[in-house]
C-alpha cells in the first residue's frame, strides 16, 4: 500500500456525485507519496468490511488496561463535577443512513438548550469556513471538566460501546446529526457508506483547520482507501494530533480572552456571517 501526504483531493461542485483534480488537506507521513483522487475512481459503496470487526474488538480488548480504569475516573469526575447523569445519548446518522444512539460523557449543564450550537454548524456549512469549535469562544453551557474532556476528546470513549455494539468502528467517518444530515448534497452523504468511527482521517488531519467540504472530502476518500494499514495508521496518529489538539485550544482560548478584554465580543454565529476567520 502507498504511504499518502499531501493528499489531493478533489472539490466537488454542488450537486455532483465524483471527485476533480483540486485542493489539498493535511497529512499522515512526512515521507510519502502523493495520490490523486480521479473522477475516474469508484464512489464507496455502502457496506461492512469483513476485518474490522475482528480488528476492533481486538484493540479493545487489549487496551482494556488503559481505557477502563480511565472510564471509570470519568465517570466519578464527572458525578462530582456536575448533577446530572454520567453519560449522554444522542441520536446519530450510522452506516446506510441507519439511525442510531450514540454514547458519550455529558459535558453540558443539565437541560441546556441545543439551538446555539445547532444554528452555529449550520453557519458553518453554509459558509464552509474553518470549523472552530464553539468551546474556543468560551461556552456557558458546559460543565465543570466539560471544556477538558471535550478538547481531549474524552467525552467520546464511551463510544467503545458502540463499537462493540457493532454500530460503529474504531475508525471511520465521525457520525452527524439527523438535522445535519438532512441538508447534505448527495456526494456529501457519501460519507455514511461506512460505518462511523471514534476516530478517523481528519481527525488526524487537521480537524479544526479545515472547513466542511473538506472533511467530507477526508471522510469518502478514507472509505475508497480502507485498509488495515491505513486504519492503523490512524489509530497510532490519534493520540499525537489530540495533544497538538489540546495545545491549539489553549492557545485559542487565551486568545480569546485578550480579545475579550479589549473589545465587545461578537456572537459566534454573527461573527461567522459578518466574515470572521472565513475560508472560501
Amino acid at each position: 500500500m502507498e504511504e499518502f501526504n499531501q493528499t489531493s483531493v478533489a472539490s466537488h461542485p454542488a450537486g455532483s456525485g465524483r471527485v476533480t483534480k483540486g485542493g489539498s488537506f493535511g497529512s499522515l507521513s512526512s515521507m510519502t507519496k502523493i495520490i490523486h483522487i480521479e473522477s475516474a475512481l469508484p464512489v464507496a459503496s455502502a457496506r461492512r468490511v469483513p476485518w474490522k470487526a475482528p480488528f476492533d474488538v481486538t484493540c479493545i480488548l487489549l487496551a482494556l488496561p488503559l481505557w477502563l480504569p480511565l472510564m471509570l475516573l470519568l465517570m466519578l469526575i464527572t458525578r462530582i463535577a456536575s448533577r446530572g447523569p454520567v453519560f449522554y445519548r444522542q441520536k446519530r446518522v450510522g452506516l446506510r443512513g441507519k439511525h442510531f444512539l450514540i454514547w458519550k460523557f455529558r459535558t453540558m449543564k443539565v437541560n441546556t438548550e441545543t439551538q446555539t450550537h445547532e444554528r452555529y454548524f449550520k453557519e458553518l456549512i453554509r459558509t464552509n469556513c474553518v470549523m472552530t469549535k464553539l468551546d474556543t469562544r468560551g461556552d456557558p453551557r458546559l460543565a465543570p471538566f466539560g471544556r477538558i474532556l471535550r478538547a481531549t476528546g474524552l467525552d467520546e470513549l464511551p463510544q467503545i460501546f458502540n463499537v462493540l455494539s457493532g454500530d460503529m468502528s474504531l475508525v471511520g467517518p465521525r457520525p452527524c446529526l439527523p438535522n445535519e444530515f438532512a441538508s447534505y448534497q448527495p456526494w456529501q452523504r457519501e460519507r455514511v457508506n461506512g460505518l462511523p468511527g471514534l476516530t478517523g482521517l481528519w481527525q488526524v488531519s487537521g480537524k479544526n483547520k479545515t472547513t466542511f467540504n473538506e472533511m467530507i472530502r477526508m471522510d469518502v476518500f478514507y472509505l475508497n482507501h480502507m485498509s488495515f494499514l491505513l486504519d492503523l495508521k490512524i489509530m497510532l496518529k490519534t493520540g499525537t494530533a489530540i495533544a497538538r489538539e489540546v495545545l491549539e485550544s489553549q492557545q485559542a482560548r487565551r486568545s480569546v480572552r485578550q480579545n475579550q478584554s479589549a473589545e465587545i465580543p461578537l456572537d459566534p454565529v454573527l461573527a461567522i456571517s459578518s466574515g470572521l476567520g472565513r475560508k472560501r
